[in-house]
């Protein structure tokens, strides 16, 4: 699966699809979940925590402020859109995903 199916460069930054388990016992990605990259965070889906974890788990990722990261589409669901910037599509993907899960497909 190639990088563009996760995330693409854009004018505003890289466009990224993530599929959000709240709940999880540590953050961390897991891998590839469709067309999304599948984090699990800490955190529960109340009033925001989990959305907080998760920008925070990626701005420490990839050596970014959190205001570098918004999140436009899916605020209150699993499938989330966010906006990264600071990074190319490439670099985000590749500082995300666990070395063992590039191109492995988890349902």
């Amino acid at each position: 699966m190639g990088t563009s199916c996760l995330a693409r460069d854009s004018e505003r930054g890289v466009l990224l699809t993530v599929h959000v388990q709240p709940n999880a016992s540590r953050t961390e990605c897991v891998g590839v979940h469709g067309d999304a990259i599948k984090i699990r965070v800490a955190a529960r889906p109340i009033q925001g925590a989990a959305n907080e974890e998760l920008i925070r788990f990626i701005a420490e990722r990839c050596a970014l402020a959190r205001t570098q990261i918004q999140i436009y589409g899916g605020t209150e669901a699993r499938r989330k859109r966010l906006c990264v910037q600071g990074v190319t599509a490439e670099q985000l993907v590749a500082r995300l995903l666990p070395q063992d899960s590039k191109g492995a497909v988890e349902k």
